[in-house]
C-alpha cells in the first residue's frame, strides 16, 4: 500500500508576509485649535466625498510637537472616524499621544522627512492656519526607477501605484485609483482618479485621451469632476501645475 506525501509547496503557500509599496494620505496638523481643523477638514471632504469616504489615514503631529503645543488627540481620532475616515498611523507624537494612539488601537507610524513633506512645509509657510492633507508613498525611493506599463483596463477598486511614469494603454474605469511619483498617460477614457507626483514632483503631468475623472492631483494640489472644465473632456488633455494651480490644456 502506496503512503501519500504531504506536499510542500501547497503548505507553504497557504500565506507569506511581503514587503510592498502602498500610498496613504497623511493628515499634516499645523495648529493646535480643534474647531478651526473641523471646519477645513469638512471643507475638504465635501469637495470630494468619495474620494475620503474610508480612506485609511495617518496622522502627523511632528510640526506642533517641534513647536511645543498642547493637543488632545481623542477629539480629532473621534471626529475623523464620524466623518468615515480611518485613522491606521500616528506620527511624530509625544509620550502622552502615543499611549493614546495604542489604546485606540491606532499604530505608531516613523514620519520620514521626504520631499513631499518638503512641499507641504514650504506651502503652509505663507498660512501657518491652513490644514494640509497630502499624499506619499510609505517607502523609500529606490535608486533606479522604471515606467510601468499596464495594457488592460484599470476596473472599478482596483489601485495602481508606480514609482516612476505610469503608462496605461486602455481606460481608467470609475472608482479606480492610479497613482505615480511621475506622470500618469492614459491612453484612454480616465474616468476614476489620477494622482501623479505622489512625492512631491510638482513638473509631473497627467495625459489623456477622454477627461472624466472623478480627481486630478499634482503634488498635493487636486481638482475634483465638479471643478474640471467640462469642455475639454472629449479631447486629448494634458494637467499640469502652474502658481499653484491645475491647469488642463488641450493636446
Amino acid at each position: 500500500m502506496s503512503i501519500a506525501t504531504k506536499n510542500p509547496t501547497i503548505k507553504n503557500s497557504v500565506l507569506e508576509f511581503k514587503s510592498t509599496t502602498f500610498s496613504v494620505p497623511v493628515l499634516a496638523i499645523y495648529e493646535t485649535e480643534l474647531g478651526h481643523i473641523k471646519s477645513l477638514l469638512k471643507e475638504k471632504i465635501s469637495q470630494a466625498p468619495e474620494f475620503f469616504k474610508n480612506s485609511p489615514l495617518v496622522i502627523d503631529l511632528q510640526e506642533i510637537n517641534r513647536q511645543e503645543e498642547a493637543f488632545d488627540l481623542l477629539p480629532l481620532i473621534d471626529f475623523l472616524r464620524e466623518n468615515k475616515l480611518i485613522p491606521i498611523g500616528l506620527g511624530g507624537g509625544n509620550n502622552k499621544q502615543n499611549n493614546l494612539a495604542i489604546e485606540q488601537n491606532i499604530p505608531l507610524h516613523t514620519i520620514r522627512n521626504s520631499q513631499a513633506n518638503k512641499v507641504v512645509t514650504q506651502n503652509t509657510e505663507k498660512n501657518k492656519k491652513d490644514l494640509v492633507i497630502n499624499r506619499r508613498a510609505a517607502e523609500p525611493d529606490t535608486a533606479i526607477v522604471e515606467s510601468m506599463l499596464i495594457s488592460q483596463p484599470i476596473r472599478s477598486g482596483q489601485r495602481i501605484y508606480a514609482k516612476g511614469d505610469l503608462i496605461i494603454m486602455s481606460h481608467v474605469s470609475a472608482g479606480a485609483e492610479v497613482m505615480a511619483e511621475g506622470n500618469i498617460h492614459v491612453y484612454g477614457s480616465l474616468r476614476g482618479r489620477a494622482l501623479a507626483g505622489v512625492q512631491g514632483n510638482k513638473k509631473s503631468r497627467v495625459f489623456c485621451s477622454s477627461l472624466q475623472a472623478e480627481l486630478i492631483s499634482i503634488a498635493g494640489h487636486y481638482k475634483t469632476s465638479e471643478e474640471l472644465d467640462k469642455t475639454e473632456h472629449n479631447s486629448p488633455v494634458q494637467i499640469y501645475l502652474q502658481d499653484q494651480a491645475l491647469i488642463i490644456k488641450e493636446l
